[in-house]
């Protein structure tokens, strides 16, 4: 299913909701990947099938969580070592690839934590709340301009309805926001430009980032 609708609107205001191209291309791209990362492709499993597997394993939830949690650190930590391991001949080609392929594992950790909470994954709304859990502090920006405040935001977000005026500003800033971060995060790599130990310093900054989403989506997304 498609995760975030990009289409221009016009606000109750009267004022124009369309985005510039990068933040609309940004948006999509990024909303395409998180549905990968939830639903799942190819070889990948989805979030759901992750969760089957966690719970015939762990029939205790926070043990469950917790196995989900350590493998997507396994796989951040291969992910991040491969990536810098060639240096900066192979950074151009694995530096994108390995962007895509880390926030692909971060959209299918948080969403196995937030099901295994009880929370449905497979609306718009609780993947809004994914997403904005994804993007970490500058979620608190988006939401403030859209209206949104108080405590248990991303949970409120995953179980309510929001107001379309306020579902579209926050649209509207997620795209601005990875227009402009992802790249940023991005250049954060490039200290993986070494041979071998850039693959030491990959693995590290993969694994304290994956950490950090981990932390979020435990904290936002409280047991139903």
């Amino acid at each position: 299913m498609s995760t975030y609708g990009t289409d221009g609107e016009t606000d109750q205001d009267g004022g124009s909701e369309h985005e510039s191209f990068p933040a609309r291309l940004s948006l999509a791209a990024f909303g395409k990947v998180v549905d990968i990362g939830l639903d799942g492709r190819g070889p990948q499993h989805s979030a759901e099938q992750l969760v089957a597997e966690a719970r015939a394993e762990h029939p205790d939830t926070k043990a469950a969580i917790d196995a989900v949690v350590r493998h997507h650190f396994k796989l951040a930590a291969a992910g991040g070592f491969i990536t810098g391991v060639g240096g900066l001949i192979t950074l151009p080609v694995a530096l994108p690839a390995n962007v895509v392929s880390f926030y692909v594992l971060a959209a299918r950790m948080v969403g196995s934590v937030a099901a295994l909470r009880g929370y449905d994954i497979t609306t718009e709304a609780t993947r809004t709340a994914l997403v904005l859990t994804l993007i970490g502090a500058d979620a608190d920006a988006v939401l403030r301009k859209a209206g949104v405040v108080g405590g248990g935001t991303m949970s409120t977000i995953a179980v309510n309805r929001l107001p379309r005026a306020a579902a579209l500003v926050i649209n509207k800033g997620l795209g601005f926001r990875l227009a402009t971060g992802l790249g940023a995060r991005g250049l954060g790599r490039l200290g993986r430009a070494v041979p071998l130990a850039g693959g030491v310093i990959g693995a590290g900054l993969d694994l304290y980032l994956m950490k950090k989403l981990a932390d979020a989506v435990r904290s936002e997304f409280p047991q139903r």
